[in-house]
């Protein structure tokens, strides 16, 4: 692609191989793929909201990573700012209609300008989607309302969060609903415990006991039921993966099984490679199973880098937000990302937000200092806004297949497929809940 539009970004590698061919079956079953995906959001409903971190290798479009409870929203392009608050009205009908007040629980770290603009642009979605909005903070250091001037000119208030008997609200809001912007990596708030109001999404999808293997599990299977639909290779749209059990990289425990995983992986890999006549050298990410933040992730080209890993790298791996521990791992296929940003061809890789089954934006997450095999989500990282929202709903079959709109339509597709895994993993989610109330009242 060589657009030379401002919020295009070049894709460097030639469009001639299999993603201008997964791109061509997109656009030619349009019709086909809107209604598969139609028949299992009824199935399986979407969750309220999430992002997905899509990387684009010219020959391989696959989601990289799927968040729950995503920040960012700031960095979606304003005008599209109708469609999140239609696509929060159209979710809010479904779960839970009469609510009327809203408590918007964010992260802890509130001392980070850009995820205060984030948590400021998600509350005015809920408010101009006819809502009373607060946010209350769950900061034990938090004893009276604080008040943020944002750099954009946005005001935002933290409150404490208080609990009465199975409700929380604030000292004088009484919510009927909870709305969680906040992963819970440092565990389930006995605040948030055995409540009587709905908690969305619910506090067990946290890193506290979501896994990324896990929802990896779930898009093999949708991305092979899709691809068999479209009678395409799943390879194309999904990133092997493999994980071990508890492993620690400090004291090296666990390494004979990560060396092992991760040479059976790059051998797996280098296979379809040869399928394909792919003339790169296949890549390992291995990232903290739960929640990253760009932290515990590096990317490994051979066994041999992983042996020789130094105590620094090591000490790297072995710790995530806040200074907790990690133990377990996920060995993923790294997929390149061939697009390029601006006049210095800085390295971009599409972020897709969605809002219950809607995409409703999207940014490029870019950055000079890194490669095309490595991860972006890295201090020195900047965000393109991105006008994603009419191109990924409109594609123009007059066009070729990886011009603009019918990339983005491409990206909202492959997007929509990881939120479909979200799904499925919310519905077991339920199911669990579900056994173990029946096994507790037998």
């Amino acid at each position: 692609m060589t657009s030379d539009h401002p919020h295009v970004p070049h894709l460097t590698t030639a469009l001639t191989g299999p993603l201008q061919q997964i791109e061509s079956h997109l656009l030619e079953q349009q019709s086909r793929i809107e209604a598969w995906l139609r028949a299992q959001w009824r199935e399986t409903p979407a969750p309220l909201y999430a992002s997905v971190d899509l990387r684009n290798a010219g020959f391989k479009l696959a989601p990289v990573d799927t968040n729950l409870f995503p920040a960012g929203f700031n960095n979606l392009n304003p005008a599209f700012l109708p469609l999140c608050i239609q696509a929060f009205q159209t979710k809010m009908e479904h779960i839970c209609e009469a609510a009327s007040n809203i408590l918007l629980i964010p992260e802890d770290h509130t001392r980070n300008l850009y995820y205060l603009e984030s948590l400021a642009t998600l509350r005015d979605i809920v408010a101009k989607a006819g809502y009373g909005v607060r946010v209350g903070s769950l900061r034990e250091d938090l004893t009276a309302p604080e008040t943020f001037e944002l750099p954009s000119g946005a005001r935002l208030t933290l409150e404490p969060v208080q609990r009465r008997g199975r409700r929380v609200g604030l000292a004088d809001f009484d919510p009927c609903m909870v709305l969680l912007n906040n992963d819970l990596i440092g565990g389930h708030p006995e605040k948030l415990r055995d409540l009587e109001q709905m908690v969305i999404p619910p506090p067990d999808l946290g890193w506290t006991v979501r896994l990324k293997s896990g929802h990896f599990t779930h898009y093999h299977e949708v991305a092979t039921e899709f691809a068999k639909m479209l009678d395409i290779d799943p390879w194309l749209i999904n990133p092997m993966f493999r994980n071990c059990g508890e492993l620690n990289f400090q004291k090296r425990e666990g390494e004979e099984c990560l060396l092992k995983n991760a040479g059976r992986l790059l051998e797996d890999i280098q296979k379809k490679y040869d399928e394909y006549n792919i003339d790169r050298d296949p890549f390992v990410v291995i990232k903290a199973d739960a929640g990253t933040y760009g932290m515990a992730i590096m990317s490994v080209t051979s066994v041999d880098e992983l042996r020789s890993l130094n105590r620094k790298q090591r000490n790297k791996m072995g710790s995530m937000k806040g200074g907790r521990g990690v133990s377990k791992f996920l060995l993923q296929e790294g997929v390149y990302t061939f697009e390029t940003w601006g006049k210095e061809e800085a390295v971009a890789e599409p972020v897709v937000y969605m809002i219950d089954h809607f995409v409703v934006g999207g940014f490029y997450r870019v950055h000079k200092g890194r490669g095309v095999h490595e991860n972006l989500n890295a201090p020195g990282m900047q965000f393109e806004p991105l006008a994603f929202v009419e191109s990924c709903i409109n594609p123009d079959t007059s066009q070729d297949p990886d011009a603009e709109p019918n990339r983005f339509y491409a990206y909202g597709v492959i997007a929509r497929l990881a939120l479909l895994a979200a799904a499925r993993e919310l519905a077991e989610h339920r199911e669990e809940l579900a056994e173990g109330a029946a096994e507790a009242q037998a």
